[in-house]
Order: structure tokens, then sequence, then C-alpha cells
């Protein structure tokens, strides 16, 4: 098979191949992606997610590094961390069963009093999981059946796709709030439960939902609205309470999903909703039913939320750093699109180019992500790089020298 023009999406499925079949093409395929002297995906880190990273690699093993989601730093925060240290002391490394049948212990109780009150709800008004992915893949799973029907903005995350796989879906274009009311008048009177899914913002542009809107949308029309700001969150709002805050209607949307992977810096997720529907979700959520809870090294999480309000200057260094690095980039004539949060796709738009200048900055020390087909459409390849508020400004002009003097070299190829 001739590799040099597929893509993962290729080996999903190949109908004259049996399971062994396939697996063998495509670690065929993983061997044929790594012959020459970089590997774009499954790099190994030998430190912490931070600013600055030690990967197992042949180009040395100090990098710059713009991979994490850890916008707040939080990973590394001493206080997160001697939290985590705490609960382990105490209640040991593992919860040992589903919350519904002895592993809920209080500290998970003391997580979902938090992350409820964080938005503004009562303690009980929140739900739980074990990564920010079932969050939406398992509460949907549980919300939305035959009878009813998801409406969804086509750039949304993955596990919201999967989490409509029990229901009708209907996608609209990115942000378009119009393409949005055409399908809230059709679907009018035809489904038992209508429900509209967004980002706050969107992981691969880093743009934000135009959510005034939108929930003006649902209310006229009667539908649900389920917003998953796992990348505003911490990031976004006079207080860190993401694109709702920002848009003042944190007490107007039915579902707020999120994880606790990023801003919060651990792993897990939650949705917060009301009592009612929370309730209906712990006893109905298969995720819930049948898989162990999260240990108790949440509660560094616990302290993380905490954190949001204490020290406020963590967002205050994230978004000087999102102001000077897009700045930045914007002098050196790098397609950044409509970010405004501190992810910041450079739109090089031609798959070859951007996986060759991501290889070139690479072998300069900038550790970032070359996104191409599936996960972007074949027009729309960029290196996506993820600020942090433990960058330094030296290492953001580091950067940015590095992008400037590769971008340039290529640039007769870029448009």
């Amino acid at each position: 098979m001739n590799f040099e023009k597929l893509t993962f999406k290729d080996f999903e499925n190949i109908p004259e191949l049996d399971l062994n079949a396939r697996s063998k093409i495509f670690k065929e395929y993983l061997s044929y992606m790594g012959f020459d002297d970089y590997q774009s995906y499954r790099i190994i880190g030998k430190s912490g997610c931070n600013a600055n990273m030690t990967l197992e690699s042949q180009h040395g093993e100090s990098f710059i590094s713009f991979v994490s989601n850890d916008y707040l730093g939080f990973t590394q925060h001493p206080k997160v961390k001697q939290s985590a240290i705490e609960g382990i002391e105490k209640y040991g490394t593992g919860a040992g069963a589903s919350p519904l049948i002895g592993g809920f212990f209080d500290y998970h109780r003391l997580l979902e009093k938090k992350i409820a009150g964080f938005f503004g709800r009562p303690d009980d008004c929140s739900v739980i999981y074990t990564t920010g992915y079932t969050a939406n893949s398992a509460s949907l799973q549980s919300l939305l059946q035959k009878e009813d029907i998801a409406i969804v903005d086509m750039a949304v995350h993955t596990s919201v796709h999967e989490g409509c796989i029990l229901t009708n879906k209907k996608t609209f274009l990115h942000n378009d709030t119009d393409a949005l009311e055409r399908i809230l008048q059709n679907t009018t009177g035809k489904y038992r439960t209508r429900m509209v899914i967004v980002d706050g913002v969107y992981s691969q542009d880093g743009d934000v939902a135009p959510l005034k809107e939108i929930v003006a949308l649902c209310k006229k029309y009667g539908a649900y609205i389920m917003v998953d700001d796992a990348h505003g969150v911490g990031v976004i709002g006079q207080t860190g309470r993401g694109v709702l805050e920002e848009a003042g209607l944190l007490q107007e949307v039915d579902f707020i999903t999120g994880t606790f992977s990023k801003t919060f810096g651990a792993i897990g997720g939650y949705v917060v909703c009301n009592a009612e529907n929370a309730a209906f979700l712990k006893f109905q959520s298969r995720q819930q039913i049948f898989s162990a809870t999260a240990g108790p090294a949440s509660l560094g999480i616990v302290k993380a939320i905490e954190l949001i309000d204490e020290e406020p200057i963590w967002r205050e260094k994230l978004q000087q750093n999102m102001e000077h690095f897009r700045q930045g980039l914007l002098d050196i004539g790098i397609d950044i699109g409509t970010t405004n949060s501190a992810i910041f796709p450079l739109k090089l738009k031609d798959p070859i180019l951007t996986v060759a200048m991501n290889k070139a900055i690479f072998k300069k020390g900038i550790y970032a992500n070359a996104i191409l087909y599936p996960a972007v459409s074949k027009k729309d390849a960029r290196i996506r790089m993820s600020l942090s508020a433990l960058h330094t400004r030296e290492q953001l002009d580091t950067a940015l020298s590095s992008i400037e003097s590769v971008f340039l070299k290529e640039k007769q190829f870029v448009y």
C-alpha cells in the first residue's frame, strides 16, 4: 500500500481486512511515519508538563513546551501538589469502587460542592466524572435518547459527538447562528427534547462561541443548552469563570461541562446543572454506575479551584503572555485566525508545510503540535500552541524568533 497520501482516518475501516490485518498494516504506516528523524506523536516526556520539558529526542532533551493545556501552571503549584499528597496519605491511592457501591468518599462530595459553588450553583447541582471526555459522552448518552435530538456546532469536541450516538443529531456550521436558527425552526414540535451543544472556547481555533445569541435562540425556541467550556475556565472572565461569565450567562444555561485536566491541573470532569438532572445522572449515567471513581489525589483539584480566587496573579500572568505572543505572531505575519484564548493556531493551511515547519521548530527546541486531517480539514492544517502562566517572556521571545526564522524561509510556499 502506498502510504504517501494517507492519514490516520484512512485506517479506521478497511472493508477487506479483518482486525489483525488492519492493525498490521496500520503498524506499518506508523513505521513509515517515523522513518525520518522526527516523530510527531507520542513523544516521550521525561519531566512533568511545564513551560520547559525534558523529552526523549534525537534533538536534545530540553524544550520550551507549547503542547500542554495546563493554562495556569497548577500541575506544578506546590499547594496543589501538597493537597494531592495529603489526600493519598490519608486515603491511599484509589477509590476501589464505583460511586454507587462504596467508591464515593467525602473528598468526592467536597469536590462536587466546590465545582458547583465555583459556578454559583447549590451544592447538589454537580456531577463529577473520572475524565472530562466522559463528562460529555456518558452524560449525553443518558440525557438524550431516540426520541430526542442534539443540535451541535460542527467544531465541538469528539466526546460530544460520541455522546450523541444514541440520539438524533444535526450539526450546524461553526458559530453560524443563522444556521442554528434554521435547524431550531425546522425541528420544532418534532422531538421530545432538543439540546443545543457548543463549546465555550474551541480547542483547534481558540475562538469563542457567540453565546449571547445562542442562548437567546435556545430560549426563543424552547431548547436546552449545554456549554463545554473546558478551555475557557480559568482563562477568560473577570474571575476566571470562563466564557459564560464574560457573557453574563453563568445562570442562564442548562448544563455546564468541563474538565479538571486543564486549568485545574489534574484529571477528571464535571457537569453542573440543576439538582434534578444531577441526581438523574448520578443514578443513570453508565460511567457513574460501572466505573470506579477518581482517587484521593483529587484533593489537589479542590485546592486548584480555591486558587483561582486566592491567587489571581496566575490569570494575570497568562493574560500578559497571551497579549505578547499574539502580537508577536501578528508581527511575523502568521495567520492565527480569530483566537481569543490561550490557544494559538498557526494556520499554514498546507499539511506538508505544516509538518515541515513543526519539524524545523522542534529541532530549535520548540515543542508544539502539528494538527492535521482528520482533526481539521486538509486545507486547514496548522501548528497549535497553548500558552501557560509559567512561560517566561524570554521563552516566548525564543519561540517567536524560531517561528519567524522558519516562517520567512518557507514563506513563499505558504500563501
